[in-house]
């Protein structure tokens, strides 16, 4: 009986992904960088938007921010914001971020920046770690998941 009891759940959940889909929106916004990769800027089912990590690029001419770790990660949240505005979404439907740091010395200022994108009362959940490397040498990058808020 207790194999049925963690089997059955697990069996639902399978089943769950093949029946009625909810499509799969790719979103795509030149406000932000083109992917530099094979995979989407965003993706959106129903209410839920998943932002690809974004790194400090210059959505026109693909260069990194200068080296500040203020200036990489304005720039990363800029692009976080570009993709939310193209799903029809904004920083205050954020419901969790993911933040890769080449030096967890860079945490504060970093921070500092971060908290004026997310300045509510209610900022997402935050996972923040320190990556050995990030694509293009870059010494930030911020993916982020949204719910949209039925206002």
């Amino acid at each position: 009986m207790r194999a049925l009891s963690v089997l059955l759940p697990l069996a639902l959940l399978v089943v769950g992904c093949g029946a009625s889909p909810t499509p799969r929106e790719v979103i795509t916004t030149t406000a932000a960088p083109a992917a530099i990769g094979p995979y989407s800027q965003g993706i959106r089912v129903g209410d839920m938007l998943w932002v690809a990590g974004q790194i400090g690029r210059d959505p026109q001419s693909g260069a990194l921010a200068d080296a500040s770790i203020e200036t990489e990660t304005t720039r990363a949240l800029e692009n976080v914001g570009a993709v939310l505005t193209a799903a029809g979404c904004s920083f205050a439907d954020v419901v969790q971020t993911q933040v890769f740091l080449r030096d967890l010395a860079d945490f504060e200022r970093m921070n500092a920046v971060y908290a004026k994108f997310f300045a509510g009362a209610a900022p997402p959940a935050r996972a923040t770690v320190q990556a050995a490397a990030l694509p293009r040498n870059a010494r930030v990058e911020v993916l982020a998941v949204a719910v949209k808020s039925r206002r």
